[in-house]
Order: structure tokens, then sequence, then C-alpha cells
């Protein structure tokens, strides 16, 4: 695994005097005159120019306000840019939790794979470093079977796509997409992520605390190649006992209260995608909150015309909010006054694209082969149903070694074909993002279905306010049925 730090932001003057030597390039001297802000009747300006003609002085100044004071949220003027080389499917997913960053990761769906993978430390010594890799590199050499076998049926399934270069590139991706269900989680990638030193500081101390050596590696490179740059916006970031110990003694406390073990045929049976809580009256409580945003009405007074108007008129109120919208709009904040929580069970590849959506609540649960396994339509269709099975079962039984002998690692040979349970809490506001996005078409078949499921559940319980979702390709269609009108899109250029 490589990390470079690709970049961090400085004052714009200090790179201009940094030319003739005359200051240290930092962004702590950006995090120090805006801390001072609220404190000084300086311009900002005056402050910058003080802060980076004095670091140690704002190096100071940042210890003594983030520590003693308890205002990290200086820290967060602080940002960094890394590529991160080498790392493994299954780091990433730890990597991309934390909700207040940006990432951008190479897709499996639209780059051919060349086999690379990570070997975790932890399997030193075991003797199944051999077994482990022979499993991987069969799984490798499916993943190019299935690939060319997909690739050249879709050619001849669509031949008016594959006349052109566009349509043809589009037919390859498809096939990638499909094929990568056999791939392991151990399979590298790389991606360019964008941290403030706040969450920064926040994931170098997860990182610290994780079970997983590969984690604990990234954490530490980080902290290298940040605390010589920043070193008074990055403080804590050893492991803890909180981070370290609260889930395994919650672990071992639920063993105590003797629950009931599930059996692996009432794992297999868990539906994808259920509605399991809701705001009860979502519709009214989001309408509530419109008629308090525009009028002087205390809430509870807004709930209790909404709860007396008829049907019609709740309908019409829920059109003057979105009459305007364009496929592009985000549904006003409003929207967020109502929750649903979904209990999901997704494969790797969907969770891949489902863990994105970082505004959303996930809790999730280890990877277990016993819940089973998605196969693409596309290795049926190209009569590999089969092999890809028997691959699934040996990689299965691999798993089962590692984590007999080691424990906590098994999940990097588990395919992106195998699953896992989540729960996905929502408000109505980030629901119709993810709809908009994941129910086009151009969405991957495997989170599209789950978006689907999830729109037709919460049309069941917020009827009225719920009309609008939908893929953004069939948004004017939507609108239309709706409104009675067409909504063109605008677009500035």
């Amino acid at each position: 695994m490589r990390i470079i730090l690709a970049g961090f932001n400085v004052d714009i003057e200090a790179l201009q005097e940094y030319k003739d030597g005359k200051v240290i390039l930092t962004p702590e001297s950006i995090s120090a005159a805006y801390a001072r802000i609220s404190r000084s009747p300086k311009s900002v300006n005056n402050l910058r120019k003080e802060a980076r003609k004095e670091v140690e002085k704002a190096r100071r100044s940042n210890r003594a306000i983030i520590f003693e004071m308890g205002h990290h949220s200086v820290a967060e003027h602080a940002v960094f840019n890394f590529d991160i080389i080498g790392i493994s499917r299954r780091a990433v997913e730890e990597l991309e939790k934390f909700r207040l960053c940006s990432y951008t990761e190479k897709s499996q769906r639209y780059v051919t794979l060349k086999g690379d993978f990570v070997i975790p430390e932890e399997l030193k010594g075991t003797g199944l470093i051999n077994e482990y890799s022979d499993m991987i590199k069969v799984q490798n050499d499916f993943y190019k079977t299935l690939f060319e076998k997909i690739r050249e049926c879709n050619l001849k399934k669509f031949p008016d796509l594959a006349k052109d270069k566009r349509g043809k590139r589009l037919l390859e991706n498809l096939a990638k997409e499909d094929a990568r269900y056999i791939l392991s989680m151990a399979t590298q990638t790389q991606l360019g992520t964008t941290i403030n030193a706040r969450n920064l500081e926040l994931m170098m101390r997860r990182f610290a605390s994780h079970n997983l050596k590969e984690i604990n590696v990234l954490g530490k490179k980080f902290c290298r190649l940040v605390k010589k740059i920043a070193p008074s916006i990055i403080l804590f970031y050893k492991a803890n006992d909180y981070d370290q110990k609260t889930y395994r003694e919650l672990r071992k406390h639920m063993r105590s209260l003797e629950v009931t073990k599930i059996r692996s045929s009432e794992k297999k049976g868990i539906t994808d995608v259920e509605l399991v809580d809701y705001t009860p009256d979502g519709d009214d409580r989001i309408l509530a909150a419109l008629l308090f945003k525009v009028s002087k009405r205390s809430y509870a007074d807004a709930i209790r015309c909404v709860r007396n108007l008829s049907k019609k008129k709740k309908v019409a109120l829920f059109k003057k909010s979105c009459q305007h919208m364009e496929l592009y709009d985000v549904t006003l904040r409003e929207f967020e006054c109502a929750n649903l929580t979904y209990s999901l069970k997704v494969s790797a590849a969907c969770f891949g694209q489902l863990k994105r959506h970082r505004v959303a609540t996930i809790t999730c649960q280890e990877y277990d082969p016993d819940i089973g396994f998605t196969i693409p339509d596309s290795v049926k269709e190209v009569g590999e149903e089969k092999r890809f099975i028997e691959i699934i079962k040996k990689t299965e039984k691999v798993y089962h070694k590692i984590e007999k002998k080691v424990g906590n690692i098994g999940s990097y040979i588990l395919t992106n074909a195998h699953c896992k349970r989540m729960l996905l809490n929502v408000n109505l506001r980030e629901l119709y993002h993810i709809s908009r996005l994941r129910e086009d078409p151009t969405a991957q078949w495997d989170i599209r279905n789950k978006a689907q499921k999830m729109s037709k559940l919460a049309k069941k319980v917020m009827p009225i306010t719920t009309q609008l979702l939908g893929g953004k390709n069939d948004y004017r269609e939507i609108y239309f049925k709706l409104f009675g009108k067409r909504r063109q899109a605008t677009f500035c250029i």
C-alpha cells in the first residue's frame, strides 16, 4: 500500500512569500487565523498575515484552542489530499465510512482488473497463504472468462449498440460490472481522498483501534505524512478503549443474554429489502414543517392545521413545494422531518455503491456466507452459473479455515457476490437523492433493484410526499403525471 500526500490548502499569499523563503507552507496558519476571528477586532486578512509569519505562535494557539477549549472545528479549515494506491476493497469499506470526507475510487465497473490482491498481514505464520492466494487466482481467472463470455454475449444481443465505439464500450462495461461479482474483497484498488484535519484525526484514532492490520497501517501512514506539516491540529490520534473495546464488549454482553442462535436456513430466508420502521405520520410532519417555515405559526399549530386538511389540499400543498423543481434539484430541507429505516440484504458489489450515500445512517453486520450470494443474470445467460457456484463454495471453505485459524479477516477472500445485512436509516430528502441517482437506467442493476423496492415501500407509508420519487431519466414523465405539464431542464453553458 502506498499513501502519497497529494496536496493541502495553504494561505494564497503564503505561496508568493514562500518563493522568497520567508514562510513555512502549512494549513495551520489558516486554522489559527480563523480561530482568532471570534475574539479579535483585527480584520481576517491581517490575522492570516500574522499567523503565516509566526507559525510557531499559530501552532501554540491551535493547540490551546483545540485541546484546552475543546473547539475542534478550527481544524476543519485545514484540508489534505491523499493518493491511496494498492489498498484492498475490504479496507476501502472502512475508509469510506467517514461521512464528511470526499472519495473518488477506481471503479470495477469501468476498469478491467489485472488480478492484483492484498495478502493480510494476519495470515503470516498460519500456513494458509498459499491456499488463500490460489483461491483468489481461481477467482481472478474466472473473472477473465466471465468478462469475455458476457462481453461477446452483449455484442451479439445488442448489434445496433455494438456498431459504434461508444455503444461497444457500454456493452463492455456491462460485462465488467457483472464479471466482478466473482472477485474477492482482497482485490487491490486506488482512490483519491480529501479530508479535513478534524476528520483525519478521528480517522487515525479509529484506524489505530481497528482489528485489521491493513487499517492500522493506513492510519500510521496518514499520521507520518501529516504530523510534520500540521502538528498542532492532529492531537488525539492514538488508539483508545472506546474505539477498541465498545463493540467487542457489546458482542460479549449479547452472548450473555442467551439469545437463541439463528439457524442458517433462517439467515437465507432474509428479505432483501424490508421497511422496518418509519415516521407514522410522515406526510403530515413534512407538510407541517413547510407550513411552519412560511408562516408565524408554532409547529404544534401547523401540525393541527395539516391534520385538518383534506387529502386533496395536502396534495396541493406538496405540489406547491416542488412545482419549480428540476431533475437536478434537491427537495426542500423540510423533507428531512420524516424518516424511514430499511433492513437490507446486499451483495458486496451493491454495498460498494450504497456506502457512498454517507448522509444516511448505515449500520452493518459482518459479511456472512450463510446469508447467501448474488448471481448476475448474465452469468446464467452465458451458461456459467454452475461454475460460479462451485467457486463460491470453494471460497467459503477457505473463508471458514481462515476464520477458525485467525478470525476477523476471512472477509478478504469473500467475493463481491457475497452478502451482508445492514440497516439503512434515511430521511425522505435523502431517499429522494438515492432514488434519483440509483433508480436511473444508467445505475447498476443490483443497487437499482434495491432503490426501486425502497421507493415502492416508502410510497405505501407516505403516499403524498413521495410522488416525485424515481430515477432522473424518468423525472419528466413523473412530473407530467403529477402536474399535467412537462418540465424542461435548463442548463448553463
